[in-house]
């Protein structure tokens, strides 16, 4: 509740005082007041063991909880009381909380050190509130972002551990943010105010500043300046996205961390390399809604042709198995990020080749969802995939590879159709290029497929897609043989063709 109401609560309550009992247990906090009646009351209550002080001029009818909770909890309704027209500035007007140390930033009339229990209120001589800065509590003052973008990049001193500014690899982030979310049209909206205000509030020198930092990250100054990575990879034309590249980098430590069984490839003759592919390339597009009979399949891939009355639908088959089938073209991993996008690229076009609108072979050129998961932004795709090659190259077991480099493209799903399947081709080609076992995901197993994936979406929680991924791998090294109806048979045995409402994936070791 905003202070001035809180005041007017406790005249109106001195008003009907019954008893000489002030109803304090409306408010929590309780501020010593210049009015003789008020201040009497406070007084009585305080020796009668109601109320206790907890600051100067500051009670609290909580008579229990330790006091530096209670403070921090009404940090800026106290503010707005004992220091109205006090500015929240500086790293603070970014954070809106103490720093570890306990430190909160304020723009006063003076520049002075408060201490209260468990926080450090630090005054800076400076400007009063000007128009744009926003009112938090009472008199308490919160500075605009353009004013606290400058504020930021004043000169600053680690003063007992905290320093009044946020690093300038911090700031850089935060205008990138601007630009990602809401575009260029907004960081120059954001520029031209600063420079407005900068005269207002003499911070010419700090606008300069703040200018070069933003031609950086649009490429229209020099990019040295500039210390982050995420504004670097901005400047040179490839933003990514920070929040994905955080749940990459779990994943990744927990895959490197981790030690996976060898299942070397059983699939050594061409014949079984080809049978394996055609179940491979069945199972993926049946994941994706893609769904024949066995026998119209093997028709599909015996004759190289479409069905006549499912053309595009047969073409995404016949895609899938020219790739999956390929022992050479399931061999090449990449050896540099640019052979990363060059690999994706190249299998999307072959994948897609029958479906002209899906741009086959081009990144999305839009954002793509999946119910209420939304993919990386289309602006961000190429740099989040880059970023990520670091993270990919630093995995050595073939599994850890091909788990990782199938979330990543799961997730980012970097072409308008055809990420699910792209991502498992990539997957297997680590695998084969490592002579291990393919992964096939069949039918009945899609739902714990798919509910792995949105748990390390949305919780970052990467135990069921290792294991669900192992399990996965554990199935798929069984399917091997020259003989396609003996494989076929197999995969009936474990349940594989069944929808999981109907049964539970089978492991029968061969």
């Amino acid at each position: 509740m905003p202070l001035n109401g809180i005041y007017y609560l406790f005249l109106q309550y001195n008003a009907l005082i019954m008893e000489n009992i002030l109803p304090i247990h409306l408010q929590e906090i309780i501020f010593g007041s210049s009015d003789p009646r008020i201040s009497k009351q406070i007084s009585k209550l305080e020796k009668g063991g109601k109320i206790r002080k907890i600051a100067p001029r500051v009670y609290s009818s909580n008579l229990t909880e330790p006091i530096e909770g209670i403070i921090r909890r009404n940090i800026f309704l106290i503010l707005g009381n004992l220091y109205p027209g006090a500015v929240l500035s500086h790293r603070s007007a970014f954070e809106f909380q103490p720093t570890e140390e306990g430190h909160i930033f304020l723009t006063y009339s003076y520049t002075k050190k408060i201490s209260l229990p468990g926080i450090i209120f630090r005054f800076l001589s400076g400007p009063k509130p000007i128009k744009g800065d926003n009112a938090i509590s009472g008199e308490l003052y919160a500075s605009q972002k353009e004013r606290a973008f400058l504020e930021n990049l004043q000169p600053s001193k680690n003063i007992s551990g905290s320093a009044k500014c946020l690093k300038i690899s911090q700031i850089e982030g935060k205008l990138e943010q601007i630009i990602r979310v809401n575009g260029e049209d907004e960081i120059n909206k954001v520029r031209d105010h600063a420079k407005i205000i900068a005269t207002e509030l003499g911070m010419e020198k700090e606008f300069e500043k703040l200018n070069k930092i933003i031609s950086a990250l649009l490429s229209t100054h020099s990019s040295k300046i500039l210390s982050s990575p995420i504004a670097l990879a901005r400047a040179f034309g490839f933003p990514y996205d920070p929040a994905r590249m955080k749940l990459f980098e779990e994943l990744f430590r927990k895959l490197k961390s981790s030690e996976f069984k060898n299942r070397p490839d059983k699939n050594r003759s061409a014949k079984s390399f080809h049978n394996f592919a055609f179940f491979e390339s069945y199972f993926s597009n049946y994941i994706e809604g893609t769904v024949f009979e066995i026998d119209e399949a093997k028709k599909i891939i015996e004759t190289n042709k479409p069905l006549p009355t499912r053309n595009e639908d047969s073409h995404d088959v016949l895609g899938t198995f020219h790739i999956v089938s390929n022992t050479r073209e399931m061999s090449v991993t990449p050896q540099s990020p640019d052979e990363f996008l060059s690999i994706l690229v190249y299998r999307h076009k072959i994948l897609l080749i029958a479906r002209p609108e899906k741009s086959p072979g081009l990144f999305k050129d839009k954002n793509n969802f999946a119910g209420n998961t939304s993919f990386v932004d289309f602006n961000f795709v190429k740099g989040t995939l880059i970023q990520c090659y670091d993270f990919y190259k630093s995995l050595e077991h073939p599994f850890s590879r091909a788990a990782f480099i199938m979330f990543i493209l799961s997730e980012v799903h970097p072409f308008l159709d055809g990420n699910g399947r792209i991502a498992r081709i990539m997957m297997n080609a680590e695998l084969t290029c490592a002579h291990q076992s393919k992964i096939i995901i069949p039918t009945v197993f899609r739902d714990d497929y798919l509910g792995a994936l949105r748990k390390l979406t949305r919780q970052g929680d990467c135990d069921p897609y290792i294991k669900m991924l192992q399990r996965a791998h554990e199935f798929s090294e069984n399917i091997f043989g020259d003989n396609l109806n003996e494989m076929q048979d197999y995969l009936k045995q474990c349940n594989a063709f069944s929808e999981h409402t109907e049964a539970r994936l089978m492991i029968i070791p061969r």
